[in-house]
């Protein structure tokens, strides 16, 4: 199914200033979504119609980078307008400090209507756990943190009981709870759900809901699919669309992770410091099948998109809506011997889609390659919204950067604190990219004797990141012109927001 989104006007076209009809928001955001498995990116074997016809009616950001190659870290971010080392949610499990401002918030105050379908992640919802509530400003709650997840209020669940009922008995008893001391990421029956019953499919039937209500006041919505998040499982008409062959190999191997820091072979013989499905316990085949899935799960949330497009088009009323799609992080999907996330900083972990579509206010068939992130959305958000810009804001208008008004991002920057599974030591890394160069550096411990190491690539040569010149002689000067840069940069994210009073 595809889509023609309508082209409605809301710009006052002699000063370029959104005019103060407020417009929709449709915000929708994958889980571990990867920049180069969708059909934006040149040569992707993505089957993603819609998501292409999205970009072809918008803007395609082709370098935006997460935050943090972690969930809550990098959600936290989009929300807020702030980096993790700035907002306080430095890891899974962390609460948002109190003090911290969503953007959700700031549009309830401002009139609109807002929704959230499924995860949110600003709290701990560890094995069972609801999620705490901040002030978050949605009046419209459906939250479910994972298809398996079993908190009593897990809207999934509820919906699955009164839809499918016989699909949710057969299911119950793979339900993830506090008791479950054990859980190893493998695949439940609540991840291989048929299309009709699939956690996506319930994503799309309420977000259609909320788009569909006769109500006069702008909306914000925030659709939050888990795919292609693992486990891995696609409904079979969707993997069926993936034979054999049909998406590239991995890049890299084991012998390449001789030249990386320790910790990479650690990750390729135990994923999640154990605790997640590595490397090492696949076949070539079996990582074929997984990487053919992953991109099943993806052609599934692209024909939930074209329903969610269609809803907008259907919609009465004078409003625009500002669409845009993003994701949370990516994943390694068996490049460079690894699985999952964190704390690597490969691109494919760290670098994600991003396309914005508004036809009033944005330019079409455009693509932006220098840098964005995901904190920029919140700051974009609040422009398009008439919003006042927040003090704490450290994200850029990326509709300024669309239009030409504002020059994009000159490096991309995320940060790792030992966010996912504690390891021992502690696992941080910090990345910092420019166009022809990337530095990683896994900080090391003063106080424990233990030093620094880290990875530097040539990003014009070596765009698979294969080839780590950080102890190479000839690159000496690249590295440290990269770490003073870093360094001058993690300044700058430095929290420094409480109010000075006086001079002392």
């Amino acid at each position: 199914m595809f889509f023609a989104l309508p082209q409605q006007s809301i710009v006052n076209e002699e000063n370029r200033e959104v005019t103060d009809m407020q417009p929709n928001i449709l915000m929708i955001c994958t889980d571990q979504h990867r920049f180069d498995t969708i059909a934006t990116h040149p040569g992707s074997a993505a089957i993603t119609p819609n998501l292409e016809r999205l970009g072809e009616q918008g803007v395609v950001f082709d370098h935006c980078y997460s935050t943090s190659p972690m969930c809550a870290p990098s959600r936290a971010s989009m929300l807020t307008g702030e980096y993790p080392s700035s907002h306080g949610l430095w890891a899974n499990g962390v609460t948002l400090p109190e003090n911290r401002s969503l953007v959700s918030r700031e549009l309830a105050d401002a009139g609109y209507r807002c929704g959230l379908v499924g995860k949110l992640h600003l709290a701990a919802a560890f094995q069972g756990k609801t999620e705490e509530r901040l002030n978050d400003g949605f009046e419209f709650y459906k939250w479910a943190h994972d298809p398996f997840h079993g908190a009593p209020d897990n809207a999934y669940h509820a919906w699955l009981k009164e839809r499918h009922p016989g699909l949710w008995a057969a299911a119950e008893a793979d339900l993830v709870t506090p008791d479950n001391t054990n859980f190893k990421h493998a695949n439940t029956g609540f991840d291989e759900m048929p299309t009709e019953a699939h956690y996506s499919t319930w994503v799309t039937e309420e977000v259609e809901g909320f788009i569909a209500e006769d109500d006069e006041r702008p909306f914000f919505m925030l659709a939050n699919y888990f795919a292609p998040h693992h486990p891995f499982a696609a409904p079979e008409e969707y993997l069926a669309q993936y034979p054999v062959g049909s998406v590239p190999p991995p890049v890299g191997g084991r012998e390449e992770l001789e030249t990386k820091p320790p910790r990479q072979m650690d990750a390729s013989n135990s994923s999640y410091v154990g605790h997640g499905p590595s490397y090492v316990d696949f076949t070539p085949e079996e990582l074929d099948e997984i990487r053919r899935t992953y991109f099943a799960m993806v052609t599934l949330v692209d024909d939930c998109v074209g329903r969610l497009m269609q809803a907008v088009g259907d919609r009465q009323g004078g409003r625009d809506t500002l669409v845009i799609l993003v994701s949370d992080h990516g994943e390694m999907l068996g490049d460079h011997a690894l699985l999952l996330k964190g704390p690597m900083m490969y691109d494919v972990a760290v670098r994600v889609p991003l396309i914005l579509s508004m036809p009033s206010l944005l330019p079409k068939g455009e693509r932006v390659s220098g840098f964005a992130s995901v904190q920029d959305l919140a700051s974009t958000i609040r422009r398009v919204a008439g919003l006042e810009p927040h003090e704490r804001d450290q994200g850029i208008d990326l509709v300024a950067v669309a239009r030409g008004e504002k020059s994009p991002r000159p490096y991309a920057w995320c940060e790792y604190r030992n966010s996912c599974y504690p390891y021992d030591p502690a696992a941080n890394t910090t990345m910092y990219r420019r166009h022809d160069y990337k530095i990683i550096v896994w900080h090391g411990n003063p106080d424990e004797a233990r030093a620094a190491t880290g990875e530097l690539y040539d990003m014009v040569n070596d765009p698979d990141e294969l080839v780590n010149l950080w102890d190479s002689p000839e690159h000496r000067n690249i590295r440290l012109e990269l770490y003073e840069a870093l360094a001058d940069v993690q300044m700058e994210h430095e929290d420094r927001h409480q109010v000075r009073e006086a001079i002392w």
